[in-house]
């Protein structure tokens, strides 16, 4: 019998580790390309699950209308991203930066709220550093979006490595049960 913690078994968690760990280190070692390489990937999953959300149809009619739009608006940007992969790369990196600098500006917002209402000297930190941050990332998308991969990929990284290890931890947790 296979122990698992949730619903995963320890050795998926294991899989889950390395594999980010890989992607990781193809992202952190060749940044443009692994974005380039994965962002094609996306474009024909796109494609695929539009083709397939519109079949789906055959068999359940239930919310035709948005099945129908989110299957024309996946094969289209499916589509597009196969089409103009290079543009689409830059495209999806840029827009991506842009959100993550929105996001940057709201919670700096919600830290420096914080700050003031709680008196915490280390919410205001990291509410004006979000804010940095994201006025950064919304002046210079284009810079973002180049270093977004290789940022990914420390994060992915550091991700992989945590993983692995709290896989061996749950492991030996579940022997001495």
């Amino acid at each position: 019998m296979t122990a698992v913690v949730g619903s995963m078994s320890w050795w998926l968690i294991l899989i889950w580790g390395i594999m980010a760990l890989i992607v990781g280190l193809m992202l952190v070692t060749t940044p443009l390309a692994t974005a380039f390489t994965l962002i094609l990937f996306i474009g024909v999953y796109w494609l695929i699950g539009g083709i397939f959300t519109l079949a789906s149809l055959f068999t359940d009619r239930s919310n035709w209308g948005w099945k129908t739009f989110l299957a024309v608006i996946s094969i289209i940007a499916g589509i597009g991203i196969m089409s103009y992969p290079i543009y689409s790369s830059l495209l999806v990196l840029t827009v991506f930066t842009t959100l993550i600098g929105f996001w940057g500006l709201l919670i700096g917002g919600t830290k420096l709220y914080e700050a003031f209402v709680k008196k915490d000297a280390g919410a205001g930190v990291l509410g004006l550093l979000s804010i940095i941050f994201g006025f950064i990332l919304l002046a210079y998308p284009y810079a973002g979006a180049i270093a977004l991969p290789f940022i990914a990929g420390i994060f992915a990284i550091l991700v992989g490595i945590s993983t692995i290890f709290v896989s061996f931890l749950i492991k030996k947790a579940q022997a001495s049960l």
